[in-house]
């Protein structure tokens, strides 16, 4: 099976993220996409991120019944600190016999070197899918250079240019801007039921 890992914190899950999935599933002829929601990132500050129940309940809305989407827990099952090279090594031991690709934005792209053992992150997926964002772009000499054997697992994936993120819609909730058709409907109901983001 052909199957992309999606991680991220999804804090909330938007459109974006839902067609740079679906981009990916149909580009590179996946099966399924496996969503890993971390429950905190090492780049981020804790207090800048929802508790991860939130993420998970607004996650899983999301997506729904879409059979080509599913939620992996690996991460909120096991302690901290989460770090993507562990994600994937737990996920080759699930799925050895599974064409693993790794799914990140450019901009983690050029962060990859300050993640936690790129290298095994990079031994551990048979490919990284790189989902192209407006305004980021890496130096693939260099990253060469710092992380040898990347360039020969790199696949591209050209996805709209779509400048929405979870920070913007956060402040937006925040001071009572309009987010509406930023998100899935599900998401959008469920925030404002439950009156989310007002105080983050």
């Amino acid at each position: 099976m052909r199957l992309g890992i999606f991680g991220g914190t999804f804090d909330p899950p938007h459109l974006g993220h839902l067609i740079l999935a679906q981009e990916a599933l149909w580009q590179l002829q996946l099966e399924r996409i496996l969503w890993l929601l971390t429950p905190a990132s090492p780049l981020k500050s804790r207090a800048s991120i929802s508790p991860w129940e939130q993420r998970m309940d607004l996650l899983e809305v999301a997506l729904g019944d879409n059979p080509d989407f599913k939620i992996s827990r690996i991460d909120i099952e096991r302690p901290g600190p989460h770090y993507a090279f562990e994600s994937m090594q737990q996920l080759r031991e699930k799925f050895p016999q599974s064409h693993l690709v790794y799914l990140i934005g450019g901009d983690s792209l050029r962060d990859l070197p300050r993640w936690q053992n790129p290298l095994e992150l990079i031994r551990f997926s048979d490919q990284i899918g790189v989902m192209d964002r407006p305004g980021e772009s890496a130096a693939l000499d260099k990253l060469e250079s710092q992380l040898p054997g990347l360039g020969a697992k790199l696949v591209w994936i050209e996805s709209p240019l779509i400048e929405i993120s979870g920070k913007m819609i956060r402040q937006r909730l925040k001071t009572g801007g309009p987010v509406k058709y930023f998100l899935p409907d599900t998401v959008y109901r469920k925030i404002k039921e439950k009156g989310l983001y007002r105080d983050f």
